[in-house]
């Protein structure tokens, strides 16, 4: 029976890396420390995976784990992490790198949300869940939900960098 848990894990994983990677790095804004966070879930997983995959949804599951250590990160140390748009010594803009500059400041935007907003507006906007599978997932009511993504978006719209990414320079609602 433990063979075949294991396998069943080995290939969740297989599966779904990159996108829990890319999730992690939504949540946290750094490769390195999405990379981590993605190991320290999987790791809890893989501990409870009788039970996690037993589960309506393993991935959502193991989604609320990335929020939850995320969120525990934060908890251990506040060490205050600075984004910079770009190297100081840089040569001139290159069109081929827009794309490029409009992530670095989306990134660097989401960096500035405060943990719980920055997961609402990740999970609402970027992993396309409901309001509803949102509150389930960060244990919090649709209201909670509904006000944090709010807020976050609101703050979002005041970044100088992502005006411009926007018709008119006005904000998106969704």
């Amino acid at each position: 029976m433990q063979a075949e848990l294991e396998a069943q894990f080995q290939e969740f994983v297989r599966a779904r890396w990159s996108h829990l990677v890319r999730t992690a790095y939504l949540l946290t804004g750094d490769a390195h420390h999405a990379e981590d966070l993605t190991q320290t879930a999987l790791a809890k997983a893989y501990r409870a995976w009788r039970r996690v995959s037993r589960a309506d949804s393993p991935e959502a599951y193991v989604r609320r784990m990335l929020v939850s250590c995320n969120s525990d990160r934060f908890r251990k140390r506040r060490v205050r992490e600075s984004l910079t748009d770009a190297p100081p010594d840089r040569a001139g803009r290159d069109e081929g790198y827009a794309g490029v500059d409009e992530r670095g400041a989306l990134l660097g935007a989401l960096a500035q949300l405060p943990p719980r907003q920055r997961a609402v507006v990740v999970m609402r906007y970027w992993e396309d869940l409901s309001e509803a599978e949102v509150a389930e997932l960060l244990g919090c009511s649709v209201g909670t939900v509904k006000s944090q993504a709010s807020k976050g978006l609101a703050k979002l719209r005041t970044c100088p960098g992502l005006s411009r990414m926007t018709p008119s320079g006005q904000g998106g609602n969704r």
